[in-house]
């Protein structure tokens, strides 16, 4: 007997009890149904006191404009070449860095005022152009030998976090306090002297009830 065949039954039984049961499984039921909906990235979301993609859409944007805002990092005559050495986890989270760094360099190649050299693909590239040597491309299609950029600047940095919880004791919420600083350098490969640093802070509580779902 399937669920509907049941609530037929029960519903001619005119039983009070199994009518009120019933509704209540149907209830419980529909409330675990999923439901999605389209988020507009461009404003802020959270649910918790941890970091989300709005606090990697601030940092983002605000350690691109400060360094290109900046005259620390001569672009009159040409183009800095940039490579990126990433960005160090020192948070308690699992926190995926590249995409802080994937997104700023992606802004900085948009505003046509640095270069980057593609760290990741360096080995598929040498080993490319060794297919290309060994002879099995013509002369006049191989990539030239020692041709490369070099770069000038290494762009790394630091994600830190320092997290706070409420004492144990009676209470109807429970609230979380939650530190992030992201700081962010170029260092100029030639004289390994930092020519740039700026950094970004984000400071949010949470509450919860004790008890919910």
């Amino acid at each position: 007997m399937n669920l509907a065949s049941s609530a037929l039954h029960l519903g001619r039984s005119r039983h009070p009890a199994a009518i009120i049961c019933l509704c209540t499984i149907f209830a419980l039921l529909s409330g675990c149904a999923a439901t999605t909906r389209t988020l507009d990235p461009d404003v802020e979301q959270h649910y918790d006191a941890s970091y989300d993609f709005s606090d990697k859409k601030q940092i983002v944007e605000t350690l691109t404009n400060s360094l290109l805002s900046s005259s620390a990092v001569p672009t009159e005559s040409g183009k800095p070449v940039i490579i990126v050495y990433g960005v160090d986890n020192e948070t308690s989270e699992h926190i995926n860095t590249g995409g802080i760094t994937d997104d700023i360099r992606l802004s900085l190649i948009k505003s046509g005022e640095y270069r980057f050299l593609n760290r990741k693909q360096r080995s598929n590239v040498q080993a490319e152009t060794n297919f290309q040597q060994a002879g099995f491309v013509p002369p006049e299609q191989r990539v030239s030998e020692g041709r490369q950029l070099g770069a000038d600047y290494i762009l790394s940095g630091t994600l830190r976090s320092i997290e706070k919880k409420q004492p144990r004791q009676w209470r109807l919420n429970k609230k979380e306090l939650i530190y992030y600083s992201m700081n962010l350098e170029l260092t100029n490969l030639e004289s390994g002297e930092i020519s740039w640093a700026d950094n970004v802070e984000i400071a949010r509580e949470a509450s919860r009830p004790i008890i919910g779902w």
